[in-house]
């Protein structure tokens, strides 16, 4: 089908499905098609696709299902666009994508879809990862450490690890908290030798710690950082309010005034 052709389909419909996407795709990025989308790689896509997964995510937060739906196709559309780039390149295209993850579908629920018996979510999640450990190779813990991409969030890869290498993991949460103070003090006295390089190592380790405290109570340390710095934001604008009520200026006003606004509104 020529290009005047697939453009003559496409404006001929009202109604659309994923091969029309696809098709809409290959039509942008082929000569004739959209100066910008034309000089799109993997790389100057990278961002977008994160920004548009956070987009999801904050839909599915605020519990938006109209924004929901806008945002999934944003994601869509990305998926698409590196799918298109891999069959430009010719090494795979949408339907090979596709095609690929429904094996691995198939392949990781042989409860559904062979003989094998899982009647919990335990058994699922634990015979799911003994099938990606056998398909990566993944032999070891540290292979499986290894596979944690480093891109994920801090706070959520150190809570991955942490469960991931269970042979070296705390006994309860009482020695994570033992091993918190232990941190701590460690931060202070790196703070006191004024090594900066130093203090960056000691930081890292109590957030490490932090991460697994979050993890043994059962808390994403992400959302939870998350919910605490939206609290800090809301309070600070309550803050910054009150005293311009007041007629102040919160620059200039000495820390106990400030601690008395902030006090009267965490009580609020």
């Amino acid at each position: 089908m020529t290009r005047e052709e697939k453009l003559q389909q496409i404006l001929g419909k009202n109604e659309y499905d994923v091969a029309d996407l696809v098709t809409i795709v290959e039509l942008l990025r082929a000569p004739g098609g959209c100066p910008w989308d034309r000089e799109q790689t993997h790389r100057s896509l990278r961002r977008d696709f994160i920004e548009e997964t956070y987009e999801v995510i904050e839909a599915i937060d605020n519990n938006d299902p109209v924004l929901l739906r806008e945002e999934l196709g944003d994601a869509l559309l990305q998926i698409v666009m590196h799918a298109r780039i891999e069959e430009e390149e010719g090494r795979a295209d949408f339907r090979a994508i596709a095609a690929d993850v429904c094996r691995k579908m198939i392949h990781r629920h042989p409860h559904v879809f062979g003989e094998v018996k899982a009647d919990s979510v335990g058994e699922v999640l634990a015979n799911w990862e003994q099938i990606k450990s056998d398909e990566k190779s993944r032999n070891t813990v540290t292979d499986k450490l290894n596979a944690i991409p480093r891109q994920l969030p801090a706070l959520m890869r150190a809570a991955k690890v942490g469960k991931k290498a269970k042979e070296l993991d705390f006994p309860d949460i009482g020695a994570v908290l033992e091993k918190l103070e232990e941190e701590t003090a460690e931060v202070r006295a790196a703070l006191d030798s004024g090594d900066r390089g130093a203090c960056a190592e000691e930081i890292g380790d109590l957030l490490f710690t932090v991460a697994q405290l979050s993890r043994f109570a059962g808390v994403e340390a992400e959302e939870a950082l998350t919910r605490a710095t939206d609290k800090f934001v809301r309070r600070f604008s309550a803050v910054e309010a009150a005293v311009t009520a007041d007629g102040k200026d919160l620059g200039e006003m000495s820390d106990a005034e400030k601690d008395l606004y902030w006090q009267k509104v965490k009580k609020m």
